[in-house]
């Protein structure tokens, strides 16, 4: 087949592959692996949609010699035939006739041998273009999507709120300072007080978009810019938000095993936990969190967790020796970069456990004084999110504990109508949200009690003076629940590019 032929057939996708068997094709896409076989060379070549095994023999001429002698990472266009071969990545490959190299790109800096994190980090935008991220960023989408066509199908209107605001609407520690045409300014840290005002206008609507808190906070848990999704509701009820919060949590665990199987495969991820998911999630208040976290059963059932990870880590520890000692056996290339990469996960799991088991006693010694009026913190919130196999709901936190405009319960005034929603298998809150306080007075107070001035919030009280309704709402942090839904061990691998305490790029 001539060069020209070539441009005669048509461009498809690598995930559509299946669909032209046995036909001549052209794929358009990127060099993402090599390896020789004496007179034939298999290209891994990736196109945003999969990966493909191309093969290229020494009876295709110049195809041949440029396959040869480009690099990882070169942008490619190849034509062939497709055929069917179960050992090949997505179980076809493509018998190349000609190819032609658009960009030769030499020495790319992410290679198959393992790589720190704080590399890969300076390096996320060329990290992103591996299998790992991309599978990421594709569940993303879905989680993303999901989101949105469940509040579509539930009768929410979206309302974009603005990021350039006036004060806090959390935490004011915690607020990114902007100057203003000379003003004081800052990014916002919720969207939630401009959706008070929009749903009093359209009874259900929703935000999502970015926010920002400016915590130095190290854990893996934490980002300064993350996306929050946040609908609230006119005439709710702390009830109706669990509820509405159940509800989107199974759409969207459902969407993500129908649609991204090989992705949270190639991730690692066991799915067991996931297929659990399913309604009514456990519901205990804070009180009852803070006395089993106290309880000589909950110690109990620390101690025998730790029993269990340090069997799990002499498990590892035996298959690390075992894989070091074939490295040293290993004589083909391919082999050798397997086990190097097993080995490699071996540590990296190995460390983590140990540095896990270290911090272990110290989360036993947290939990046994847990004092009942504190905020949970996150080793708090990691025992009980490890303790139920599913979505725990935390709900009555003490009011000093959190924010001003929290409706207090009636039935007990020390706390609020609240909800934190913790994720299982130790990930901790996915999603925190409350009934509003509607009323002008107590809210007054309650800002008093924050150390909050009424003139920086003066429209915000006016929905209290014009018709005001009980009401509620949720955020969710999308990066937390994609961490979740991936088994990632950090939330910065959710989101593009990370903004963490002291990396400001990419």
């Amino acid at each position: 087949m001539t060069q020209n032929a070539s441009l005669d057939l048509p461009l498809v996708r690598i995930a559509d592959l299946a669909a032209h068997a046995d036909r001549d094709v052209r794929l358009q896409g990127w060099l993402y692996g090599k390896r020789s076989g004496g007179k034939v060379i298999f290209l891994q070549v990736r196109d945003g949609t999969g990966l493909c095994q191309c093969v290229v023999e020494f009876a295709a001429g110049a195809a041949f010699e440029a396959a040869a002698a480009c690099g990882q990472e070169s942008s490619l266009t190849l034509a062939g035939r497709v055929r069917r071969d179960e050992r090949a990545p997505g179980g076809w490959e493509v018998l190349v006739s000609t190819l032609t190299v658009l960009h030769a790109a030499q020495n790319y800096p992410i290679t198959r041998k393992a790589h720190g994190i704080d590399f890969l980090l300076s390096h996320r935008h060329l990290w992103l273009r591996s299998r790992r991220p991309t599978a990421i960023l594709r569940i993303r989408h879905t989680v993303v999507r999901a989101c949105r066509e469940f509040f579509d199908r539930q009768g929410f209107t979206l309302v974009d709120t603005p990021i350039l605001v006036r004060g806090a609407g959390e935490d004011a520690q915690t607020l990114f300072a902007v100057d203003y045409f000379g003003e004081k300014a800052a990014l916002a840290q919720t969207g939630q007080l401009y959706l008070e005002s929009a749903c009093m206008a359209l009874g259900k609507v929703y935000c999502f978009g970015p926010t920002f808190r400016a915590e130095k906070s190290k854990t893996r848990r934490h980002l300064t810019e993350f996306w929050m999704l946040e609908p609230e509701v006119a005439f709710a009820r702390l009830e109706d938000l669990m509820a509405l919060a159940e509800d989107l949590i199974c759409c969207v665990v459902a969407a993500v095993l129908a649609a991204h199987g090989e992705d949270l495969a190639l991730l690692g991820r066991d799915l067991e936990p996931l297929r659990q998911v399913r309604k009514p999630f456990v519901r205990l208040t804070y009180t009852e969190a803070a006395a089993w976290l106290r309880s000589a059963e909950a110690r109990a059932w620390l101690e025998a967790e730790i029993e269990r990870d340090r069997a799990r880590l002499q498990t590892l520890a035996d298959e690390l020796h075992k894989v070091e000692q074939q490295q040293a056996a290993a004589r083909r290339a391919a082999a050798a970069e397997r086990l190097d990469a097993r080995a490699a996960e071996l540590r990296e799991e190995i460390r983590d456990l140990q540095s896990d088991l270290e911090s272990r006693p110290e989360h036993i010694r947290l939990a046994q004084n847990f004092e009942w009026g504190k905020d949970l913190g996150g080793s708090d919130e990691t025992i009980l999110s490890r303790r139920f196999p599913t979505p725990v709901f935390v709900t009555e936190y003490p009011r000093q504990a959190k924010a001003f405009y929290m409706k207090r319960s009636a039935a007990d005034p020390r706390v609020v109508l609240n909800m934190d929603l913790l994720a299982p298998e130790g990930y901790g809150e996915i999603i925190g949200g409350s009934q509003r306080e509607e009323n002008l007075e107590a809210l007054l107070a309650a800002m008093a009690e924050h150390g909050l001035r009424p003139a920086d919030y003066e429209w915000y009280l006016d929905l209290r003076r014009y018709g005001s309704v009980p009401h509620g709402g949720f955020g969710l942090g999308l990066e937390r629940l994609l961490a979740w839904l991936c088994g990632l061990k950090h939330v910065r691998e959710a989101i593009p590019f990370p903004r963490t305490l002291g990396r400001l790029e990419p």
